[in-house]
């Protein structure tokens, strides 16, 4: 038994295109238009591209009406989009010659008896019979693809432009699901958002329905999922809480300079006034910590320092590594270094836990940290005193004297100018300081060709430091500066551009074309370095083995010593 065919319901488009310009905020017209070309690009995949076709939308029926043009001519040349005066005279159509003729085609399923009477006249002339019949289907799933399409789109273009100015904000939703990868989907109200895994603080834990309090990181119109994308991970969150609890800093009078935040461990805020009657340290902790203590409730229990921030450096890193004590800190600004000193049993204090206060404090700084304690710094000051006294010119007194104000190794020295050196007690006049200059560079020359010499008669291989230290010109210091920005071979030296490694190391662009230039040289000639290191190496000392006399003696002839103990006599060899 045959079954029977299922109709196409006759669907007026005018209403449902009302209803959803109504529901989902987008024109009329520029769902007309996106219908039309749907219907447009069915009719080109199915009837044939090189066909003129075009798709109108008849608001009275509120259906689409399907055209086809065809041009007049005497000798047809492209059979689908023209058609000769011999076929327009003898079929009566009443058109000139270069006019152009428009045939609406039938391709809904209620206009079936117009399709059929349509091919009986024009079937010949027109060739739409055979691709007719599956038209209709084609057509109508297409316009609904592509309408849903648009309004998804068109949707998602509300949503960009609701909550794209609202990015760097804090946002309130509830936890709806949990999707895979471990993310969050958080619903806002008229949309939703995604808190990424990555996002996420570690050792949070949400379950659906729960409230959620986030910052918006990024609005992406082009994500696949949802548009918003949330952070509680993100260091600014700190910031807009507390933003929201203290009114000071809403008003604009307390400022947040910096945060620095390791997400569900710890957070350090550097703050400031614009009024000196308000200490912005206690307008941030409240009375009886009441406002610090809201915005570590909704970190969950998360540690937050506030520090006063200051504009002298040294200062500001002192108050940063709080609660540390510290008691003197040495500031390299050329490779905007600070070396703090703190009591030995503060030293772990000031470290913190697996490095964290240290680390928190540069991040909020903007400072390279390091932390000594105190019995560590003055053996450093002795080695570097001793290790200025190998200039010739360079006594005791001096050497710490150049200690005192930041000269602690020869390298500086030689980078040091007149001017620097005259201003120290002990140095007389500007030739004093020039010729500590020279010095400094010919003691340095006299260290690196001893070094070369040490490996040259070694027996295993230099490692990647002492190679470095053999380049000339190059000291501790700066070598210490290049692998901490990660230049721990030589070949990563050589291999990269001065500039570059001028900015990432922080020695300087000047400084970094000469490291470069000597690490060229030196990779190049490094064997030919070691042979005449090796030669002009003085012999090893030939050192002559103590003979013991008694070794010769026959061992019977060996003096026994009396053991007085118990009367018993026994050798002692």
């Amino acid at each position: 038994m045959a079954r029977a065919k299922a109709k196409i319901p006759d669907i007026n488009l005018e209403q449902v295109l009302e209803e959803v310009a109504k529901e989902k905020g987008i024109t009329k017209q520029t769902l007309i238009e996106t219908i039309e070309a749907a219907i447009l690009k069915a009719a080109q995949n199915t009837f044939g591209a090189e066909r003129e076709l075009e798709a109108r939308y008849n608001s009275d029926t509120g259906h689409v009406d399907l055209f086809q043009y065809m041009v007049v001519v005497e000798d047809v040349l492209e059979a689908d989009r023209e058609i000769s005066q011999e076929d327009v005279t003898r079929l009566n159509l009443g058109a000139e010659l270069n006019e152009e003729l428009g045939f609406q085609i039938f391709w809904r399923e209620q206009d079936a008896d117009k399709a059929a009477d349509q091919d009986k006249e024009f079937g010949d002339l027109l060739g739409l019979s055979q691709s007719r019949a599956s038209f209709g289907r084609i057509a109508a799933q297409t316009a609904k693809q592509v309408l849903l399409q648009r309004v998804r789109d068109a949707e998602r273009g509300i949503i960009h432009d609701e909550y794209k100015d609202r990015k760097g904000e804090l946002i309130r939703g509830i936890v709806r699901r949990f999707e895979r990868g471990n993310n969050i989907i958080v619903d806002l109200g008229r949309t939703e958002a995604i808190l990424p895994s990555r996002e996420q603080t570690p050792r949070e834990s949400y379950r659906p329905g729960e409230r959620i309090v986030a910052y918006v990181k990024d609005v992406d119109r082009e994500a696949r999922g949802p548009l918003v994308v949330l952070s509680r991970s993100e260091p600014r969150l700190v910031d807009k809480l507390f933003e929201a609890e203290v009114p000071e800093i809403y008003e604009g009078i307390v400022r947040i300079v910096a945060v620095a935040r390791e997400a569900g461990s710890r957070s350090k805020i550097a703050v400031t006034s614009r009024d000196a009657d308000v200490d912005p340290v206690g307008a941030c902790v409240g009375m009886k910590g009441s406002r610090v203590q809201a915005v570590v409730q909704e970190l969950r229990g998360e540690k937050i320092d506030i520090v006063p921030f200051e504009r002298d450096p040294a200062r500001y890193v002192i108050a940063a590594i709080q609660p540390a004590d510290v008691h003197k800190v040495i500031v390299d600004e050329q490779g905007n270094r600070m070396e703090i000193v703190v009591p030995d049993e503060k030293l772990s204090l000031a470290i913190g836990r697996k490095g964290q206060n240290v680390r928190l404090a540069s991040q909020l700084t903007g400072w390279r940290l390091d932390v000594i304690g105190e019995s560590k710094f003055r053996k450093m000051e002795e080695d570097a005193v001793t290790g200025l006294q190998m200039m010739p010119s360079v006594d005791d007194v001096l050497a710490r004297a150049m200690c005192r104000v930041g000269f602690r190794a020869l390298e500086e020295v030689t980078e040091a100018t007149v001017v620097e050196l005259a201003g120290i007690q002990g140095i007389d006049d500007d030739a004093k300081a020039e010729r500590i200059i020279k010095e400094a560079g010919e003691t340095m020359s006299s260290v690196r060709r001893a070094r070369l010499q040490d490996l040259a008669t070694r027996e295993e291989p230099p490692t990647e430091h002492e190679r470095i230290l053999c380049v000339e010109g190059l000291g501790m210091r700066t070598a210490m500066l290049l692998e901490d920005a990660g230049y721990k071979s030589l070949a990563s030296i050589v291999n990269e551009d001065a500039d570059r490694l001028g900015i990432r190391s922080g020695i300087g662009l000047k400084k970094a074309s000469a490291v470069c230039q000597s690490a060229t040289e030196f990779a190049r000639n490094e064997q030919r370095l070691y042979a005449e290191a090796r030669a002009a190496a003085p012999p090893p000392a030939v050192v002559e083995p103590e003979v013991d006399a008694a070794a010769e003696l026959p061992l019977d002839a060996v003096p026994v010593e009396p053991n007085n103990s118990e009367g018993s006599t026994e050798a002692s060899v």
